[in-house]
């Protein structure tokens, strides 16, 4: 059972980038799923959510607009991507299996010119 999370990297103020994160070892249709943020010196937060069947999301205020998560239960994926990224975006990316405690290892985004 494990979570991998793929697609940071370091970008512009501006930029785009579409983070993956596939699961395995369990049924995913059955589960909603979150990605959570974590900036140095800073608490993890959460910055969206999306439903088993990914009929129903929930967004950070901060994120609202620019990001969108989504997911394809037929590749067992979730999605997130960023479009204008900030400066304050830069953190550590980790999804997570929204009802318990299944975490990935994390990803990186750097926003920096």
């Amino acid at each position: 059972v494990q979570l991998v999370e793929s697609g940071g990297g370091l970008v512009q103020p501006g930029g785009s980038l579409r983070l993956s994160c596939a699961a395995s070892g369990f049924t995913f249709s059955s589960y909603g799923m979150s990605w959570y943020r974590q900036a140095p010196g800073k608490e993890r937060e959460l910055v969206a959510s999306i439903s088993s069947l990914g009929g129903s999301t929930n967004y950070a205020d901060s994120v609202k607009g620019r990001f969108t998560i989504s997911r394809d239960n037929s590749k067992n994926t979730v999605y997130l991507q960023m479009n204008r990224l900030k400066p304050e975006d830069t953190a550590v990316y980790y999804c997570k299996r929204t009802r318990d405690t299944l975490w990935g290892q994390g990803t990186q985004v750097t926003v920096s010119s």
